[in-house]
This record gives structure tokens, sequence and C-alpha cells, in this order.
């Protein structure tokens, strides 16, 4: 096997992003959260990630920030340590080390120096007893500290963060879990625990979901599962306590909070709308419905300007005071499952997949961002548990981006199944998929694979589709049929079957030549243009699962996975079986710009990859346990520009790069060393170029540093031979006139510039000075001519130095050539030096 010490796997953006709740800066200006190993810091206003804060080698729990200073923020991990950043930066202050998983953790600013944490009683990450416990954070100057001052607090609590919250600036807290709410007292050191029934008069259930606390009152908000609120208050005394409820939502209640005035209370739930209560007037509310999905979080800027929502579709949405939606954050929406496969748009190179319900959504890898969703179904989702609607369960691209195909279904487990089969064509005009053919129950039962002919030199668009019913249908592009007509359309151009079998898969080869579709335990080999059977190719008893072609060298190959845990490889020249291995293949695919090819085996709960070439018997790359559970969705993307690998076990990664989807919804890729290096050093130059304002001298900055690297000797040549800048030059005029709050201190002008206009200037007194000169000793020279026309004796030494030579080295001037010399340089070619400077 070859090594892939060079290769790991990494993740590939499209984590969620609310996981946990999200936290806003104290300016509103900034928005942090959970994402994956990472907290990610998204800006307010254009919705774009401004910092990814990396050091946690588990998955994030919580962030808060710092209540003594406003420019830092903590996080907590899964790794045991909890971490302090500057956020606008993005650096790494200090690293506590707990030694036990963190759940969620808070803070207040009447406990400095201590953070409040929720983790496991036992040191296991799967206990079902959680505590809380106050952390002393350690004051030193070492960056990695051992923290050891742990105290409990609560015994048992519940391990979501939404069920814990300070009030009245520390002075208590409030923890929820079950029917039993307990509220602790900081200075008396004391806790008082109430409890609810589980069930009252009108059947509803009082479990508690979340609580939240006012900042300035003595009142706890408690939401619980019948969707009622409970404003608790007097709970100082134990058996004086009071609470009024408050009921507008119609299911649980998943998150409560109060803005920093205290005037509002804010809730949310599975309606997806937002309902502002009036606080002491809870009969006046506000709503903003139609978020789009179930609210999980809710978050308040600490000074109050903006909420902000979190969702089940990992989307969080920034809202204004006047409860107006202000931007909108769109993480990959992950949903309990992906019934489409991992397709890459040819044109914008974008991940696409299911999205909300009802959704195609188009991610785009490299920016880490959702750039848009595509309304397939086109209708309003009813978020209604039990309620049947249509899922898009099958997607397809041509080979050009310029059609897409869809299938929908509803009441799929029912003995009548409806099916729309839908084809999109891209509008040039509007840059989005426009719906142009749609087809009603294309196939009397269920669609179970779909594709397009992918060939470039098809004079026709091709589709073909397979249904249980026992047939695979194509569908050819047909122009209009009428001049009246809009455009072309789609029509049925054949239907195939084999002995009544059910056919499970479908592919076409590189050139479109050849269609394979597999019966059951049969593959048939047909024609696309005659629509001939050629060839039936024979296997070991077991159901195909996979078909694919071979590509360029390796096109005469057919490979395929059967139920029976083999891949098998057909040589279509001799239509015989080549070879086969026994294994259970759970994802067989093949990278369209080369003869790799990938398949994901499942071993013992865990994924192993092995890329390989049909035609040679030793895989280029293998790894195990890549992850854990089955991976039976990824795809091969096309890079942006080929990677220059020299080693062997990382060569099939220079063109395409793999990703493929977890069990668990992780969107997951393969790295090299070469190119996180290469990633990591256009980062910090991105940083270091962003951090320069645009002003005519960092133009001049950036003109110098771009230039090519010169030796000693080529730069004293040119600056011998380069002109001296006149003052009169663009550049200067333009740096001499732009304001001075626009250009940066004098401290941080380039010596370089400086000392290049001091240059300038000595040249310029050098240059008077020798005009001066020259014009001294021209009037000695003529004055002295007359006595060099008289005749002289020639000695033996001067005839002997007037030798050919000597001539030959140093030719003399005659008296009309030195005065031509000394005119031409008395002109003044300034002129000339500012028009090669602009």
């Amino acid at each position: 096997m070859v090594e892939q010490a060079e290769i790991r796997v990494v993740h590939q953006g499209g984590s969620k992003i609310t996981f946990r709740e999200p936290v806003l800066s104290s300016d509103s200006r900034f928005l942090l959260c959970a994402s994956g190993h990472n907290v990610k810091v998204f800006s307010t206003a254009t919705e774009e990630c401004v910092q990814e804060l990396r050091g946690h080698t588990d998955l994030v729990t919580g962030v808060l920030l710092r209540p003594s200073n406003h420019l830092q923020v903590y996080s907590c991990s899964a790794d045991g340590t909890v971490r302090l950043w500057d956020f606008t930066d993005g650096v790494l202050i200090k690293t506590y080390v707990i030694g036990y998983p963190i759940c969620s953790i808070y803070a207040s600013a009447s406990h400095d120096g201590v953070v409040f944490i929720v983790m496991p009683a036992q040191r296991d990450k799967r206990s079902d007893v959680f505590q809380l416990v106050a952390v002393n954070l350690p004051q030193c100057a070492d960056q990695l500290v051992e923290t050891t001052d742990l105290s409990a607090v609560l015994g048992d609590v519940s391990s979501n963060p939404v069920a814990v919250a300070f009030g009245r600036s520390g002075e208590y807290l409030a923890s929820a879990k079950g029917l039993q709410l307990e509220i602790y007292f900081f200075k008396k050191q004391k806790s008082y625990r109430f409890f609810l029934k589980e069930d009252h008069k009108n059947g509803g259930r009082n479990t508690f979901t979340c609580v939240a606390c006012h900042p300035k009152d003595d009142c706890v908000a408690t939401g619980h599962e019948d969707g009622k609120i409970r404003l608790w208050r007097n709970f100082n005394h134990k058996k004086e306590y009071t609470y009024s409820t408050l009921h507008w939502h119609h299911s649980a209640v998943s998150s409560l909070c109060f803005t920093p005035e205290g005037t509002n209370l804010l809730s949310g739930g599975v309606e997806s709308v937002l309902v502002q209560w009036r606080y002491g007037q809870e009969s006046q509310r506000d709503f903003l419905p139609r978020l789009g999905a179930a609210i999980t979080h809710i978050a308040v800027s600490p000074d109050g300007a903006l909420f902000c929502t979190s969702h089940s579709d990992n989307k969080i949405t920034v809202i204004q005071s006047c409860v107006k939606v202000s931007s909108i954050i769109q993480g990959l929406v992950k949903g309990e499952n992906v019934q489409t496969d991992l397709m890459v748009d040819p044109r914008s190179k974008a991940l696409v997949l299911n999205g909300k319900p009802g959704h195609l959504q188009f991610y785009s890898l490299q920016r880490d961002k959702l750039l848009f969703n595509l309304d397939i179904v086109q209708q309003e989702y009813i978020h209604e548990s039990g309620l049947k609607q249509f899922e898009v369960v099958k997607a397809a691209f041509d080979g050009s981006g310029s059609w897409l195909a869809t299938v929908e279904e509803r009441n799929p487990k029912a003995a009548e199944v409806e099916v729309n089969l839908k084809l999109w064509a891209f509008d040039e005009q509007t840059q989005c998929f426009v719906l142009n053919t749609t087809i009603s129950a294309p196939h009397e039962a269920r669609i179970t694979a779909m594709c397009f002919d992918q060939a470039a030199s098809s004079r026709t668009t091709m589709l073909l589709s397979c249904s249980r019913d026992g047939h695979f249908k194509a569908w050819q592009l047909a122009p209009p049929a009428h001049t009246d007509d809009e455009g072309p359309s789609w029509s049925c151009d054949f239907v195939g079957a084999y002995h009544n079998l059910l056919p499970e898969c479908c592919c076409f080869s590189a050139d479109g030549s050849l269609l394979a579709v597999s019966f059951q335990e049969v593959v048939t080999v047909w024609s696309p243009s005659s629509w001939e059977l050629l060839v039936t190719l024979s296997q070991p008893p077991g159901d195909i699962r996979d078909l694919c072609f071979g590509r360029l060298s390796c096109s005469k190959y057919l490979l395929g996975t059967t139920t029976n845990k083999l891949l098998c490889c057909w040589n279509l020249l001799t239509c015989s079986l080549e070879w086969s291995t026994s294994t259970d293949v759970s994802l067989l695919l093949g990278d369209p710009l080369s003869e790799n090819m990938a398949a994901f085996c499942l071993q013992d709960r865990s994924t192993d990859l092995f890329v390989f070439k049909p035609s040679e018997p030793r895989p280029l790359f293998s790894q195990k346990a890549v992850c854990s559970g089955r991976v039976t969705r990824a795809v091969f993307a096309p890079r942006e520009a080929m990677l220059e690998s020299c080693e062997e076990s990382s060569q099939w990664l220079n063109r395409s790069q793999l990703y493929f989807l977890t069990s668990l919804m992780d969107l997951l890729t393969f790295s090299t060393k070469a190119e996180e290096e290469r990633l990591m050093a256009s980062s910090k130059q991105l940083v270091i170029d962003d951090s320069v304002a645009m002003t005519p001298f960092y133009l001049l900055l950036g003109k110098h540093r771009h230039q090519q690297p010169e030796t000693e000797e080529q730069a004293r040549g040119r600056s011998a031979e380069r002109p001296a800048v006149p003052q009169s030059s663009a550049a200067v005029r333009e740096l001499l006139q732009t304001p001075a709050h626009v250009l940066p201190s004098t401290s941080f002008l380039c010596s370089m510039f400086v000392q290049s206009l001091l240059i300038s200037v000595t040249d310029n007194r050098e240059e008077n000075k020798l005009s001066e000169e020259e014009m001294d000793s021209e009037k000695g020279e003529e004055e002295a001519s007359d006595e060099e026309m008289e005749p002289r004796v020639t000695r033996p030494e001067e005839a002997l130095s007037d030798s050919p030579e000597m001539e030959s080295v140093a030719p003399a001037l005659t008296k009309a050539q030195v005065r031509e010399l000394r005119r031409v340089r008395k002109l003044d070619h300034s002129w000339l030096a500012g028009l090669l400077d602009s």
C-alpha cells in the first residue's frame, strides 16, 4: 500500500454555525458563532466571514464575550480547554486547560476572573449527569495555563446551554431541568427549588425547555414544551413565589432572551416566528413571521441595537431592534439526510445538494458560503410533523451546466407515489435556472437513478431515468415544433426493459457511445444512437449497486459494486470479467478529469478510502478510517488551479479535490501538506495587504514590492542610468496633494522614498555645480586654443606616446566634436525624465 503521511482529512467548511447561541459584539459590528472545531467571526453588515479562530482540537461548545474587555472572547470546547481570543485580530491570548469536556460556558460582571462551565460529573463524555462549576482563571503571563481551582456550584444541571441563565448582573442564577426550576443566590449560597406537575389540566406538558433572567428585576422567564412562557417572581421566598403565564406558541419554546434594558422579552420556536413581548404589558406583542425555519437560539447585542436568531437550517438571521431583518448568514443546510447526490455545478463550480425543504442549495466551497437556493417544488412548506409534502430526491446536471433535471416525490412509503420530473434551463440573462418542462408521472413507480449524457460531442442532449416499474426511459431535447413556441422542450425518445427485471443504476460512457444499465444481477450495455442491446455482462450473484465507466486510457473498463460485497471490473473489448475483489464498497465514483477512481469501503464501523486505476492492481492511495460510519455521498470537484505535487501518494489530488459527506452530515475533504502551507502563506499575505490603506504611497510601495528581485550589480547599473525624478512628477504631486488624514504617519513612510527625494535634490545641485565648472573650463580652453595652433617641435617621448596602439585605445576628438559635445550636455532633458516617469 502507498503511504499517506502527506495527506490528511480536514473539515471543508459546511460546519454547523447554529450549534450554540451566537454572540454579538458590543458595537453590533461582528457576530461570533461556534463552527465545528473553530469560531467564526462574521460582519453583520456584509455577512462575510472576517476571521476564523483556530486552535481547538474538538467541537467548540460555547462562545462568550469577556465582561471586562469587549474586544476579547472566551471559547470552550469538548477538548477540555477554555481559550481567550482577541477576535478582531484573530490572536489567541491564553489557553486554560480544564481537563474535562466542557458543554457550555457563562460569565457575569460581578465575578471578575471567574467563568462558569457545565461539564460531566465524571471524566467520560457519555456521562448523563452534569454539574455547574466555577473556574478561577489564574492571572499569569504564561500562554498555556493549567487551572486547578474548581468549585462546584450546582450538582445536577442540564447540558443544554439555554437551560442556565444569570440574573441581576450575577447576583443569582437559574437552572431548569425536567420539571424542576432551581435558583441559586451567591451571597446567601443557598438555592430554592420549584416543581411543576408533568401534565396540567388541559393535557399540556410542563417540562422546562429554556430559561432567561431579567437584567434588572427579580424575574425569571421559563419556556415549556406546551408552548407556554411563565414569568416567576418573588422566588427568594420559596413559599410565597408567584408566576404569570403567557401563551402564543403552539409547540415547545426553544429560546428566550431579554433585551439589555429589560423592556422586551423575545421568544421563538418551531413556528419560525420571532415574538417580542412588552415587559409589564404582555398583552402587547410584535411579530416577525416567515423566518424560514424553526428558531433554535435568540441573542441580543449588549447595546440592544441588533437581535439575531439561529435556525434549524443552519442559518443566522440578524434583526434590527425595530423587528426588521437586516442580514442573513447562511451556512451549508444540513437536513436529516441528503437524498440527492453531491454534485458540482459546471458553471459556478458550486457544490449542489438538498437544502431547505423543496430546494436545492448552491454552496461555494472556496468561500464557504451559500450562493443561493433554487426552489424546485415551488410550494409553501408547512412545518408540521406527519404531513406528507413533496421532497427533492434526485438531481443531475448536463456536461455544460445548461440543463438541470430534478425529481420530486410525495408520500414515498405508500403504494401510490406522486412523482414529477422537471427540466430546468439556464437563462443567460438572469443567470439562474428557469423551469422549462414538467413531466407528471414520468414512471409508474419511484425513480431509482438518473443521469445525463456528458459527452461534449453529442448533437442532442439526452437524459436517462430508471424506475422500479421495470423500465428505463430516454428523454431527448427536441426543437420547437412550431415557430410560435417559445423554445425547445423534452419528450420521451425510447423505453427499454430487460426480462421484467428492475433497473437500479445507469451511466453513460465518457464519449456517449455506450450506455450501461444494471437490472438486478445483470449489466446491460446499449447503443444510444440505435438503442440496440450490444451485450450483457455476467458477474457473481448479487444486485448491482454502482456502475462507473473508466476514462481516458481506462475507457475500455466498466466497474460495478454488488450487494454481496464485491467490486468487479469488466473489459468491454473482450466482454469478460477482468478482475474482482471482495470488499464492502459503500460508494464508487470516478474522477472526470483523470483515470482515477475512489472506493469508500466500510470496515469495522468505519470507512476506508482506496484510490486506484482500473488498469493497475496497486492502489495509488489508501487510508484507513477516514471517518466513522458509512459514506454514501461524495464528489470529485475540479480545481481552479492544478497542483504541482511530486509525491506519488498525492498526485491523484492534482486535478480534482474529493469531498464526501459523513453520516453525521460533516463535509470533509483531503488536503496535502504543501497545499495547507500555500493557503496559510496566501492568507497571511492577504491579511497584510488588507491592513494597508489604499493611498498613493501604498500604490508606490506596492509597485516596489512586486518588482522582480535584482542582483546588486544590476541595481547599481540601473541606478546610474536612471534619471532623477523631477519635482513636478505626477506621483510626487499626487502624494503631496493628498489629505493628511488619508496618509499614514510620518514614522511609517518608506526610508527609500525619503532618501530618493534627498538624492534628487543633491543631484540637481551637483549638476548645477558641474555646469558652472564646465562653463569656466570652456572659457579657459577657448583662450588657450590660439596657443595650440602654433607649430611645435615633437620630442621622442611624445612621438612614442602618439603610437597607433594608443590612438586605438583612446581616440582624440577634434575641436568641433568637443564643442558640439559641450553644447549637448548643456541642453535640458528634464522633459524626457518626466515623460518616462509618467
